[in-house]
């Protein structure tokens, strides 16, 4: 298939355009800047170069395409108004297209989506309580999903890891390697459901191969994992006193900005649909037998 990815070269979207390009999907992506254009390319993709803000540096680049993967973010104040643009340039695309030929759209949500979750487990059709600084996601991907000659499918993937600097352990590998006392946002209780970054390429892969499929897709290896779990991981790994601060939500948010509130919230998925529909399967199923 030819396909289309918006933020092809970010630390999720590097893993997936690598995916398709192995699986013999021809990749373009939207590259903002003369260095993602050079990662594109040695990923296998044709990079195009535009900018995510200007949807009518790209909007050419839908023409032909069998499927359009948005995993793009400016991760400014400008995030919605930014998101909310390029995909009313889908929605536009989608209508002028014939009508036996429906553009697909795999739109990235997240966790966060579903709120604080405590001892239940979130699933597809778990009431969305999204924190407000990611609100957005959640009226564009309704948008998707009644969008006319659309076949959209939204996914919602866990907290991500990796062995490129460690993902969402990546603050916490720092302070490890650095011998400064860990920070736990929120507390050690705290649960994050988990899947490391191959396991969910190969799930963007598998939806977009799939245009049947449609709706909201949790992606999840391990369901909500305690904070004091993957402490412990950290310091076997790194020498280090053990020392660690907690920091409650309203000092994160207040430090780091909006966005913090959602490492606070202890939470737990489940992605049983994922894995009856396309028959995924984590290979990595334990987030300590990971390079980190």
């Amino acid at each position: 298939m030819k396909i289309l990815i918006l933020g092809g070269t970010g630390s999720i979207g590097s893993a997936v355009t690598a995916d398709l390009v192995a699986h013999q999907h021809q990749v373009i992506g939207l590259c903002r800047s003369e260095v993602s254009a050079r990662k594109l390319s040695e990923l296998g993709g044709q990079p195009w170069r535009g900018d995510l803000r200007a949807p009518s540096s790209w909007r050419a680049a839908l023409a032909g395409v069998d499927v359009v993967t948005q995993l793009a973010s400016t991760f400014g104040t400008d995030m919605a108004s930014v998101d909310a643009a390029a995909m009313a340039c889908l929605r536009a695309e989608a209508r002028v297209r014939p009508s036996n030929q429906p553009l697909r759209v795999i739109y990235t949500g997240g966790c966060w989506i579903y709120g604080e979750t405590g001892d239940h487990a979130a699933c597809e059709t778990s009431p969305q309580r999204p924190i407000p600084a990611f609100s957005w996601m959640q009226v564009s991907a309704s948008l998707l999903l009644r969008a006319p000659n659309l076949s959209c499918a939204v996914v919602h993937p866990a907290m991500v890891y990796h062995e490129d600097g460690g993902g969402v352990f990546a603050r916490m590998l720092d302070q490890a390697a650095a011998g400064l006392p860990l920070e736990v946002w929120g507390s050690i209780h705290t649960r994050w459901p988990l899947v490391h970054r191959r396991d969910l390429a190969r799930a963007y892969r598998m939806l977009a191969e799939q245009a049947q499929l449609t709706g909201h897709f949790n992606v999840a290896a391990q369901s909500g994992i305690p904070v004091r779990d993957i402490l412990a991981e950290i310091l076997t790994r790194h020498p280090h006193d053990g020392a660690y601060l907690v920091r409650n939500r309203k000092y994160v948010m207040f430090k780091y900005g909006a966005w913090a509130e959602g490492p606070t919230l202890d939470q737990q998925m489940r992605a049983e649909k994922i894995r009856q529909s396309c028959g995924w399967q984590p290979e990595v199923a334990d987030f300590t037998q990971a390079a980190f």
